[in-house]
């Protein structure tokens, strides 16, 4: 610098001095500000994480939490840009998957966005009574008391001929609820699932049978509790239609022990749980027994109306019995039945 120079400078007021030192300083606070609004941006570097928004959840909310969980820098840095995009108000529940190594803007397009729906997968397997269905429900977190009160609500469906709860009519299938659905909610899906399968088709081919819907489910019913696979569902829904048909009773074991109130290892011949008189002992009663024993699928079902009433000589199929080396053995008269007991039992 030359000694003009610094005598020019050194001659400089001290208000001129003064505003040159708060220009430089405003200078390099505006270039800090823009590095520091630029950072607030950028990825804040946490681990993968799952939002999820429940009822009552805010925006102010949702974002505090992401801060806090390292998906986001700043909360007030995501409220102010979803505000200005115009989603702040998209929030949304149900479930968001995020990560630190997102943008600011990436977080906020994503709550933009639909959100997962967090479900809860309830399996009913084929042939469960009515009673065994709340405990399943109660693993998955619903509330076992309110299920049970919907599944003994008979006028749920149209189908159930005055009968004290819905049984045979709740569809066995795996099934997606919400969180927080109400039990009575399920009952009702699983009944609109079973309805499906009573087509116009389908009830035109039970009534050629001779069967309304509630007999063709109840028959159902009885198919699924005595099959060892779907394969021989046809087998004895024929043996039964048959018997149905000749007016002879229908032996089913697993009537008798419904009727008692047993699981079908609990019977005891000795004690005469076989001569009980009630309307679901099969060796007592001709016929059908009052209502279905269980809640069949859809292959039972289907066997009621795809039935394999002859045997291969074509005489009619009226007598089956399962042997100890797990086939079912299909004969027209009872000699024969006793002979197959001998061979694949014991006499």
């Amino acid at each position: 610098m030359s000694r003009l120079q610094g005598e020019r400078r050194r001659g400089l007021p001290l208000w001129a001095k003064v505003l040159m030192s708060l220009l430089v300083l405003t200078l390099l606070a505006g270039l800090g500000g823009l590095w520091y609004l630029r950072s607030l941006t950028q990825p804040a570097g946490g681990g993968a994480y799952t939002l999820v928004v429940e009822p009552g959840d805010s925006l102010p909310s949702v974002a505090a939490q992401l801060e806090e969980q390292g998906i986001i820098r700043n909360a007030q840095a995501l409220r102010y840009t979803m505000k200005q995009a115009g989603t702040a108000g998209s929030l949304k529940e149900g479930a968001y998957d995020l990560s630190g190594d997102m943008t600011l803007q990436e977080v906020a397009d994503t709550l933009a966005g639909p959100a997962r729906l967090e479900v809860v997968n309830v399996t009913v397997p084929e042939g469960k009574r009515v009673r065994d269905i709340p405990a399943i429900f109660a693993k998955a977190g619903f509330d076992a008391g309110e299920l049970e009160a919907a599944l003994n609500d008979a006028s749920l469906s149209p189908y159930t001929e005055g009968r004290p709860n819905l049984e045979g009519f709740v569809f066995p299938a795996t099934y997606e609820f919400l969180p927080g659905d109400s039990g009575k909610a399920a009952v009702q899906k699983m009944l609109e699932r079973m309805e499906e399968e009573f087509t116009p088709e389908a009830v035109a081919a039970a009534k050629a049978l001779g069967l309304n819907v509630f007999e063709w489910v109840t028959l159902a019913s009885m198919v699924q509790a005595e099959a060892a696979n779907n394969e021989e569902m046809p087998i004895i829904a024929g043996v039964f239609l048959n018997r149905v048909r000749d007016g002879m009773t229908l032996g089913s074991d697993p009537t008798v022990a419904y009727g008692l109130g047993k699981d079908l290892p609990e019977l005891d011949r000795s004690a005469g749980d076989f001569k009980q008189q009630n309307g679901y002992n099969t060796y007592v009663i001709p016929g059908l027994p009052e209502g279905p024993i269980n809640n069949p699928g859809h292959a039972a079902l289907q066997s009621i109306l795809q039935p394999q009433r002859t045997l291969p000589d074509g005489r009619d199929a009226v007598y089956f019995l399962h042997g100890l080396d797990g086939n079912i053995y299909v004969n027209h008269t009872y000699e024969e039945h006793q002979r197959d007991i001998c061979r694949y039992r014991s006499c």
